[in-house]
């Protein structure tokens, strides 16, 4: 994704993000349009599907600045010009945050709003969720009386592993457990009520969380399609979970495939990454109420 002439170290690469080193403290976190499904990423990008979530994640740090500081110093193309040197490749313009360099809490901070994923897979078998009882009766996408922080694990490789508050605490300690606790519920509260008036249900989340300077400060990505079950409030009933806004167009078509989720991936026919496109802008536009086409970058 970075322009090879440009001298910074890649310190990780993963299934959408490649973070560089941007001295002085700073990392470059570059999104791009690659998609996954099943654990599996597919060979198809999805067009501005890395701007996108740039954009909607610049928009919630905005949102959440009196709530918890965030890593984000800028997007704008002339501070990432100052740190390339030189003038901005175009594949990085609007897909870029130039960000402090934060010491990340070993714990992703998970907040449910609705029962639903594996936390719908234990209820079933056990009644609990994450380890903790849970009301009787509860069906499936059913709303939660209030919001539930639910921690994971952070796996190098395979899936997260739920885990309960009280090893959480082991992990990073009562008072660090306790803000990121804290910041992840009013993040989501505020989130999930500003979504919910344009529609869009975020069924769950999952923020990270890091310190810099002995402060913890909100990370990543916040409150996007990719890292939240966004659904569609008009399809939403107990009992069934709805159909997700952001990649279902991906899911629905290989679901219909006798493929075993195990690399090399299918191909994506190109109705089908068109019609994810549409929908990760979509979903922008609705919660954001901007314009896509004003993002910087945008349809490049």
């Amino acid at each position: 994704m970075m322009n090879p002439t440009v001298d910074l170290q890649l310190i990780h690469s993963g299934k959408v993000r490649d973070v560089y080193d941007a001295r002085d403290g700073r990392l470059l976190m570059v999104t791009s349009d690659r998609i996954s499904a099943f654990d599996v990423v597919m060979d198809e990008p999805i067009p501005n599907k890395g701007r996108v979530l740039t954009a909607m994640t610049a928009f919630w740090f905005e949102r959440f600045a009196d709530l918890v500081p965030g890593h984000l110093i800028s997007t704008g193309v002339g501070d990432l010009a100052e740190v390339l040197g030189g003038a901005v490749p175009d594949n990085l313009v609007g897909r870029t945050m130039l960000c402090r360099r934060a010491e990340m809490l070993p714990i992703e901070c998970i907040v449910r709003g609705y029962i639903t994923g594996s936390a719908w897979k234990e209820y079933r078998t056990s009644g609990t969720m994450h380890g903790g009882p849970m009301p009787a009766g509860l069906l499936e996408a059913d709303r939660l009386s209030e919001p539930v922080f639910t921690p994971s694990t952070k796996a190098d490789e395979g899936h997260d592993v739920n885990i309960s508050y009280e090893e959480a605490v082991d992990l990073v300690g009562s008072e660090v457990a306790a803000l990121a606790r804290e910041a992840s519920l009013a993040c989501y509260q505020q989130g999930a009520e500003w979504a919910a008036e344009r529609g869009i249900l975020i069924a769950d989340t999952k923020f990270e969380f890091g310190m810099v300077d002995g402060r913890l400060v909100l990370a990543d990505e916040v409150l996007t399609p990719d890292s939240s079950r966004f659904w569609p409030a008009e399809a939403w009933a107990p009992g069934a979970t709805p159909p997700s806004f952001d990649k279902q167009p991906v899911r629905d078509h290989l679901d219909a495939l006798d493929w075993d989720k195990q690399p090399p991936a299918p191909p994506l026919p190109d109705e089908v990454v068109s019609a994810t496109s549409s929908r990760y802008v979509e979903a922008y536009e609705l919660i954001t109420g901007r314009s896509f086409a004003d993002w910087p970058g945008a349809g490049g």
